[in-house]
Parts: structure tokens; sequence; C-alpha cells
């Protein structure tokens, strides 16, 4: 048996089994009556050994379409530090474990320590207010000493922004406390369960030590512009005024569609709350998987663009090796809760005519000139509904589609919290502490699932669930330093984010401690589709060369790199080899029962799911401090 293999265990499962059939409130809560057979009969499977190109080459045969549900701000250890197998924050001694105990300010002036505790239920874990996770702040959080970081500053950090000097306030206390709380599956337990049956990742890192922006552009990019500073040093972070230069290492909204961009006919969607930023992003001219995945037909497709001079002058030779290496185009998809005008399904439509559940800078592909101001690749923009509407109407052709929530919701839920301002501010789907709810946003993430599932595109796909930032939560494990940005401080790579794979073909019950970080996603596609990567392509290449030059190493996208994992590890060599059957649909569905209320309406976490967490199989005594609050800013006056 591989060692990596985590087992829940067949009593655990037939326990979980028995509880949820028992539940006679909800009689199609129900288990499949295969299910505990899928759990035990692959474990005694021989597993086939299978060289890395015979894995590609079956994975192209079985996988034609990759899904990558997109959430937002959450560490790996703040989800999945006690999931049973993981790398979190009980697999070692607190004492051998990167920043257990960290330094707090109480608000005499005096210093405590404060180490990780659990919230759920009782404590309302599914709102949280934000925490500061820029650039900065997560660079300082990390705290990088001789190359080294010690993971020990994620509290005092937190509470220094809202009482620099002097003694902190409860509310900065409380923000500080915060950053160290953590979840499990009582809170999010449709995302334990997928991580039960299918593959948890828990070493895939935030690529940038930064916000949501630079994840958004991380996933589709392998990078946020280290080739774009190279090629143009006079546009690095910091020579520009307000931040807005490259890599982008924070969350300046687009040009495109912003108050500075001239564009009258076919403008991007801008937030009406962003519609007057002065301060946007520049325009973003390197590589991404929207130009590759054109292949041969790229060349055409970049004809349509209407300011050819400005959006392709760092992708014309790329344009011209995909042109000439050949090959029909791959389709691909960015469809964000939003994006266009689908009211009511998307939220109502605010003063400006846009619909008030878009996050602008959440918008990737919108960065690009070459994507934004071309008519071909624009039509690849969409809002979440159409893409239940694709899925419904089987439009959808082979290859990688994202998906993305907002500030509401479409399922019309309400937050767990219905006290104070919380109860009309938690209204989110895309799982971002401040706006949204965690069950909520779970249970869009399952929606998007279950559709799946029902389609015909379950038998043929991969779907990744994966979050752009880990909003700086503490997280135990130092990740790896591979490029300095133009401040000389870390750029890649920041804390671990939570990871997923659900396929057909993936393994079950597995935890795969491959490192990566979100450039995997992008490896990922290249390999599905047999793309040539972005690292290899010969603008890219020219900036890499530039950077060595200057004596920067790694200076480009990642997603060739060694450093980074290619996912192929998830997927199970039996599935993919015919010696054993591929995962059915219903083995992926959450019962929908439990989406269309509330989880905890109907009873259903951890002792449904069959996990025992970490911190209770080694009997950790769990310490709330006793100020503790989850929303400090929204209600200031914790809920008893």
């Amino acid at each position: 048996m591989n060692k990596r293999m985590r087992l829940a265990g067949v009593a655990a499962l037939t326990v979980a089994a028995s509880q949820l059939n028992a539940q006679a409130a909800a009689p199609r809560l129900k288990v499949h009556p295969d299910e505990l057979m899928l759990h035990m009969k692959r474990e005694v499977a021989h597993e086939p050994v299978l060289t890395q190109a015979r894995t590609l080459a079956l994975l192209r045969q079985h996988v034609k379409y990759l899904f990558v549900i997109y959430q937002e701000n959450r560490s790996f250890d703040s989800y999945f530090g006690t999931f049973p197998g993981a790398d979190g924050l009980f697999s070692q001694s607190s004492s051998s474990t990167p920043g257990f105990y960290q330094p707090i300010i109480n608000t005499n002036g005096t210093t405590a320590m404060v180490h990780p505790f659990r919230i759920g239920p009782d404590q309302q874990a599914a709102d949280t207010d934000d925490i500061d996770h820029s650039h900065g702040s997560i660079v300082a959080k990390i705290n990088v000493v001789n190359g080294k970081p010690l993971m020990n500053r994620f509290a005092l950090t937190e509470e220094r922004r809202f009482s620099p000097t002097g003694n902190p306030s409860l509310r900065a206390k409380q923000m500080g406390e915060l950053a160290m709380a953590y979840e499990d599956g009582d809170t999010i337990p449709f995302l334990w369960r997928y991580a039960n049956r299918f593959v948890l990742c828990d070493h895939i890192f935030q690529q940038i030590t930064g916000p949501s922006t630079p994840g958004n552009l991380a996933i589709i990019a392998a990078q946020t512009g280290v080739t774009q500073w190279m090629l143009h040093p006079n546009e690095a972070d910091g020579k520009l005024s307000g931040g807005r230069g490259v890599p982008v290492v924070d969350d300046h909204n687009p040009f495109w569609g912003s108050a500075l961009d001239k564009t009258t006919k076919n403008r991007m969607p801008y937030a009406k709350y962003d519609s007057k930023d002065k301060n946007p992003q520049i325009n973003l001219t390197f590589a991404s998987l929207p130009l590759s995945l054109a292949r041969g037909t790229a060349a055409a497709s970049a004809k349509h663009d209407t300011r050819p001079g400005e959006d392709l002058k760092d992708v014309a030779e790329d344009i011209k090796a995909l042109q000439k290496r050949g090959g029909s185009a791959i389709d691909w998809g960015w469809y964000e809760e939003g994006f266009d005008q689908e009211s009511p399904s998307e939220g109502p439509l605010d003063a400006s005519g846009a619909t008030a559940s878009y996050i602008t800078h959440h918008n990737g592909p919108q960065y690009f000139g070459y994507i934004a101001n071309n008519p071909v690749m624009r039509k690849h923009l969409h809002g979440l509904d159409d893409f239940y509407k694709a899925l419904a109407a089987h439009s959808l052709h082979r290859g990688v589609f994202y998906v993305k929530g907002g500030y509401l919701n479409n399922m019309g839920l309400k937050p767990e919290c219905q006290t104070g301002r919380a109860a009309t501010s938690f209204l989110g789907d895309d799982d971002h502490p401040g706006y949204s709810d965690s069950r909520i946003s779970e249970a869009m993430v399952a929606e998007t699932i279950n559709r799946i599932a029902r389609s015909s595109y379950w038998k043929q796909c991969a779907i990744v669930i994966t979050f752009d930032d880990s909003e700086g939560d503490y997280d135990n494990v130092p990740p790896p330093g591979i490029i300095i940005g133009p401040d000389g401080r870390r750029l890649t790579d920041g804390p671990r984010v939570p990871f997923l794979l659900v396929s057909p073909y993936s393994r079950v019950n597995y935890v795969d401690h491959e490192v990566g970080n979100q450039s995997s996603v992008v490896r990922l596609a290249d390999e599905l589709f047999g793309l040539t990567p972005l690292a290899k392509l010969p603008d890219e290449e020219r900036g890499v060369a530039l950077g060595l030059k200057r004596g920067l190493k790694n200076e480009g996208p990642t997603d060739a790199s060694p450093l980074v994992s290619g996912l192929l590890n998830a997927f199970d060599p039996a599935r993919l080899a015919g010696k054993a059957a591929p995962l059915p649909a219903y083995y992926a569905m959450i019962p929908q029962a439990l989406i269309d209320t509330q989880p905890a309406d109907l009873h259903f976490g951890l002792q449904q799911i069959g996990v025992l967490p970490t911190d209770y199989a080694k009997g950790i005594v769990n310490h709330i401090p006793a100020d503790f609050n989850p929303r400090p800013e929204t209600n200031p006056t914790p809920v008893k």
C-alpha cells in the first residue's frame, strides 16, 4: 500500500453511513450502497507502475475537461490543519512546529503567547472578519530571517495593524487572535467530504506573497509579471506611482474598464465602487494560458486586437512560435459571478447597471490588454450562471474552465450569523472572509460539482478546488523561496493554500505531499492539452535570460519548473490503466438537501463524514482565548 494513502477505515465509514441514513428528517441523505465498497476495493488492488510518459498519455486519453473552482483567502492550516494524514498543525510536537507559539500583546501592554485554536459552529466560524493579506503583511507574517521563513509573526503583525504604537485596543488583539484560528469539517463539511473521498494536496503554496489579484493572475499565467519587469525595468513595481507596476503584488484593479481606459465601445465591466479608480494596474503584456491555448490559431486571433502596439509587444514572438507549432485551439472560459448582467440569478444591478456581485480585481484575464481589447478573446469571459447554462446545453469543448463566486450568492442562502451587520454582510459565495459565509461558499462549490457530475462531462474531467491566497492566516509550513521582487523582499512563494482534486480518475482517500503552487494548475493544463509551457515561449525565455544577466534567477513562469508539481501523482494509475473502474458521478455528489439548506441545520459534520481530526485523535485541549471574537470589525460585541 502506498505510504501516502490515508484510510478512513471501514469501521468509521460504516458508522458514518449508518448515522447519515438514520436521519429520518432528510431521507435523501442516504449513502449509496456501493460507496463503502469504493473505499474498500481499491485499497487491495495491485497498483500498476506507469512511466510519466504513459501516465500523460492515459491522462490525455481520459481527461478532456479541466474545471478549476477558484475560491478566496484561506490558508491550508486554517481549513485542513487537522485533516488526518496531512502535514498540519499537530503532525509533530508543538516545539517542532514553526510558529506554533506566537507573541501577542495584551491590552495592558504585557506580552502573552497565542497558539492555534479551533473554532466551529458554536463560534459562528462560517462568518469571520477579513485580516490583512497585502504583500507587505504576508512577508512580515512569515518573518523571513536569513532567508528562512520562521512563520511566527501572524498574530503580532495583524495586531499592530490596528494599534501600531502603545497598548493595543481590544479590537486589535482580537484581530491578532483571529489569524491563529482554524476550522474543520464541522464548519466546512463539504470540503472535508471531498478531501476524504478524493485527493487533498497539502504542499501547494500561493505563488506570490500577496493578496487576491496576484493569485488570480498566477493561476492562468504561472507568474504575475516578472518577465514584463525584466523586459521593461521602468515598469517595475515601486517605480510607478501607487505601486501599480510589475510584478503584480497587490490588489490594484485592471486598467481595462477603469476611469483611465478611453475605450468607448464594449468596455470591460467594473464594479461601481471601483468605477472612479484613478490608480489602476498597468496593462499586462506577458503570456498566459489564454494565449497558449490558442495554439496554431494564435496569430489569426491576435489580428482582432484593437491595440496591438501596446498589447502584443511582449508576446509577438510567442505568437509566432505558437503559430509555427500549429494545432487547433483549445477552449477556455473564465466564469465569474456578476461579470455580465444576469440579474436576478447573480444578484441585483447597482446604480451603474453593473451586477452588484462583481469583484473587478478577481478577474485575472481582464488585466491583459490582448484579452480585454480582443473580441475573439473576450468572448471567453462570462458570468457564473453562464457556466451552469453551458453544462446543461453541453456547449463546452475540450479545454480548461475557471469558476468564481462573488459578493452575493444566487442560491438565496443566508449567513450563519444573523446578528448585527453580519446578517447582511456575509452573503458572498467565494469564501472571502469579511463578506462571504463559508457554508454558503462551499454550497456554491457543491452545486457546481453536482452539476458537473450530472452532466456528460463527468466521465472525462478533472476538478480542482483551490484558493487564491492564504488570507494572512497562520500556516506552519515554511514556503520555498524562489524569486525576490523589485522591492528586495520575497516574491515567491507564500504560505500554503487548500488544494483538492476531484476526478473519476483520482486516487481515493489520499493526501498528496508533492510541492507545488498555483502554477501547478497551469502545468496540469499544459500536460493535459499538450501545450507549450509558458516558460518555454520565446518572449518569456528572453525575460529569464535578461534576469540572469542581472544576477536574478527564475524570473519567469514556473509551469515548467522542477520545483512545481504537475499533480500527476493525484491520479490513480489503476484507474488510468483500466485496472480499476473510474469513480462514478454519485461518489462526488453532495446530497441536494444539504446544499439547499445549511449543513448545520441537518447536523451534518465530522461525525457524518466519518473523519477524526488529529486534534481530537491526540486529545489536544482546545483553548479559545477568553476575549476572542470572530468579527471584531463587523460585530464588535461578540455573540454569546
